[in-house]
């Protein structure tokens, strides 16, 4: 490693050191840098040493210096209290694969800070571990929307019958009249969760089908098409938020036959190559 690229995290304004922080990411992520790398390893390893500002921001961009060797560091940072960078020890455990993690990332998901309790369940989804699914499944009926969105995102990537049973309640047992990421995570499990959704576009509740229309038009799935003709031509329903159940029909058919055409585009390009 270049002595100059420590040193410029050592020495210098605060702003100096962010500068250098960024240059180094800059190089690591355009050419591969070993000495920018190996000084971004530093960083994360010894955090104690450096500023707060430049270990936030370092880990906001981990997977350009992801090694395993970082592992009992950031864990460590993950319990640090008094750094009090909780929330970027998350994103690097999620980036560099951490599964020792998990544990103490359930503990972090009632933690008093917004942005620790939203990095924690962005790790979870992707460090993909089943076993949490009871742990995040509460917070889908957290009042704030946005964490609703980062939970069912987080089930989604995890998977599994589990995390499709606990979507698929919410949706079912709607407590929000806009639940337009349920529609959309559910529509990842496909192809199991399509008769599900062709049941609840019958369903006499207009919110049902209205959801049940968007999910099936991000399927991207064949069987999907003719409830969504039939619900464009003959529903009209409204919902709770005034929205129109044909009206989600047309766009969700839009969207299917946007689907459909980019993977027969992608499955026509594989055969040419």
């Amino acid at each position: 490693m270049n002595p100059a690229d420590l040193q410029g995290l050592r020495s210098g304004s605060l702003e100096t050191r962010e500068a250098h922080v960024h240059d180094l990411l800059d190089r690591a992520a355009a050419h591969g840098d070993e000495s920018a790398i190996a000084a971004l390893h530093a960083l994360v390893r010894d955090y104690p040493d450096y500023h707060r500002s430049l270990y936030s921001r370092a880990l906001n961009h981990a997977a350009v210096f992801a090694d395993a060797g970082l592992a009992e560091p950031l864990l460590a940072a993950l319990g640090d209290t008094r750094y009090n960078c909780q929330a970027w020890a998350a994103m690097g455990c999620a980036a560099m694969d951490v599964r020792d993690a998990v544990p103490q990332l359930v503990t972090l998901i009632d933690h008093p800070q917004w942005m620790v309790r939203a990095e924690t369940v962005t790790a979870l989804g992707r460090l993909g571990d089943a076993s949490v699914v009871p742990a995040l499944r509460p917070l889908l009926a957290d009042p704030a929307d946005w964490m609703r969105q980062r939970t069912a995102d987080a089930l989604a990537r995890i998977g599994g019958d589990e995390a499709l049973e606990a979507l698929w309640h919410e949706f079912e047992h709607r407590r929000f009249p806009r639940i337009g990421y349920l529609a959309s995570t559910l529509a990842l499990f496909t192809p199991e969760v399509v008769p599900r959704l062709l049941a609840a576009a019958d369903s006499p509740d207009p919110d049902q089908r209205y959801w049940a229309a968007v999910a099936l038009g991000s399927t991207g799935d064949d069987r999907a098409a003719p409830t969504l003709e039939r619900l464009m031509a003959d529903d009209r329903g409204v919902t709770v938020f005034d929205g129109e159940v044909r009206a989600a029909a047309k766009k969700a058919l839009r969207t299917l036959r946007r689907i459909k055409s980019a993977i027969a585009e992608r499955e026509k390009a594989g055969e040419t190559t």
